[in-house]
């Protein structure tokens, strides 16, 4: 599967969360990203989620206030790529808790982590939520105070 970029976006076309997984320069990305958000917030509920744009196939999903925008290659199967968008829902509302866009706003560097956690070089690698976040609840626990190991002097000793 080659997945080029995945986007999430708030109703009023704001992108929340940019990924790409081929070089684009930053111009590039503005243009695209806005004529995509303009054509996927255009078409009403009863049209399909898929969308042809230039060179790329788009598959988008709307959760509450927000769209998931999957840029694939031409030859992508849509049927998986919404799985992936509805596993990447699932486990962002799994850390969470009925995930929303504040959540991504806030706490962004989580929301990249999870999505570069089931994602490498534009190949889905891992869709089992448990292992997408074992990683990020240990990082949770190890920057919690209370598990901290004290830091004294005795604990380092050079003789």
């Amino acid at each position: 599967m080659t997945i080029t970029f995945v986007l999430l976006v708030n109703r009023q076309g704001q992108t929340r969360l940019a990924q790409y997984y081929e070089y684009l320069s930053i111009e590039e990305r503005r243009a695209l990203e806005g004529e995509i958000v303009r054509k996927c917030l255009a078409r009403s509920d009863q049209q399909c989620s898929f969308v042809e744009h230039r060179n790329y196939k788009i598959i988008y999903r709307r959760y509450a206030s927000l769209f998931f925008l999957v840029g694939v290659d031409g030859d992508e199967n849509e049927l998986a790529i919404l799985e992936f968008i509805h596993c990447v829902v699932e486990t962002l509302d799994r850390y969470f808790g009925n995930v929303c866009e504040l959540d991504i706003m806030f706490h962004l560097e989580k929301a990249h982590f999870m999505l570069e956690e089931m994602v490498m070089n534009g190949c889905i690698v891992e869709i089992n939520k448990q292992n997408i976040l074992t990683p990020i609840q240990l990082m949770d626990k190890s920057s919690n105070p209370q598990f901290k190991l004290p830091l004294s002097s005795s604990t380092f000793s050079v003789f």
